[in-house]
């Protein structure tokens, strides 16, 4: 249990490093006339990935979960590779990218990287989603990956939702973007 109370103590290092990307990220949008919308559900959001962190081990403790190993490395695969999809979007959209929806205005669409595939337009999603099922199950806390997958999915439909709306209205024609 000790060796899983620090992969989510990595996990949650790793998020407070997003935190600082993110609001050195929306000082540089704002110093180009960015705008924010969707503060309603922000907090949900930061509520729900926090209560992520804490009920993994909360399950996995008091309800005794054991460590399946194969089960597990499976789940810490597919967890590495939602941290690198996270951060391979993060350095394709640059200072664009942030936890908040803030787009400046007439900047064209991002379409490198994991942008670039149009049947994938938030690929950082697919990590946020991965992520969740991948790390309550790293120790088997399936009604954690349950409850999360599904909270979650209610918030993207809310999220990607205003994202699409905010892109559509602030954007000109799409370009690769700048190295």
């Amino acid at each position: 249990m000790i060796w899983y109370a620090l992969l989510l103590a990595a996990v949650a290092a790793e998020r407070v490093a997003e935190l600082v990307v993110a609001r050195r990220n929306e000082r540089w949008s704002a110093a180009r006339g960015a705008t924010e919308t969707g503060q309603g559900h922000y907090p949900a959001m930061v509520a729900l990935h926090t209560a992520l962190l804490i009920a993994c081990p909360a399950e996995a403790w008091l309800a005794d979960r054991p460590f399946v190993p194969i089960l597990a490395w499976p789940m810490l695969a597919v967890l590495a590779c939602a941290q690198a999809l996270r951060w391979w979007c993060i350095h394709i959209l640059g200072p664009r990218w942030n936890t908040r929806v803030i787009v400046v205005p007439d900047l064209p669409l991002v379409t490198d990287g994991p942008y670039r595939w149009q049947w994938l337009r938030h690929p950082n999603y697919v990590a946020v989603v991965a992520e969740g099922l991948a790390l309550p199950l790293v120790h088997t806390s399936w009604i954690t990956a349950t409850a999360f997958t599904l909270l979650n999915a209610a918030l993207l439909t809310v999220r990607i939702r205003c994202e699409n709306r905010a892109l559509a209205a602030t954007t000109v024609s799409t370009v690769p973007a700048p190295a």
